[in-house]
């Protein structure tokens, strides 16, 4: 009984195990171009959070030394920071194909002799 138990463990191993060594295919060019948009939005989004952070601490900034200076309380000057930079809205634009022909080369006038 116990060898019985012990070969269906071993050809359920073996059966669970196949799949792992499956490989999938290459993405598709949709996918991967897919994939690059992905990135890029996230990018944007990543851009846009800090602009917002920025707005949001000089917001911060301005209230402390307005609330430092109403008081009388006696501040250090701020220190200078660079200005917030607003990332605009999402474009985006895809690269060109890695096997995309190049362009035709302008046409050339036939060598004189």
């Amino acid at each position: 009984m116990k060898l019985l138990f012990n070969v269906a463990a071993m050809l359920v191993a073996a059966l669970v195990a196949v799949p792992v060594w499956a490989e999938l295919p290459p993405p598709s060019v949709e996918a991967k171009a897919k994939a690059a948009e992905a990135a890029a939005k996230a990018a944007h989004g990543s851009k846009v959070s800090a602009y917002q952070l920025c707005k949001s601490e000089d917001q911060v900034a301005a209230g402390y030394f307005a609330a430092a200076k109403k008081s009388g309380a006696e501040v250090p000057p701020a220190l200078p920071t660079p200005p917030c930079v607003e990332p605009g809205p999402f474009v985006y634009a895809p690269a060109p194909a890695v096997g995309a022909a190049p362009a035709a080369p302008a046409a050339s006038s036939p060598p004189s002799k």
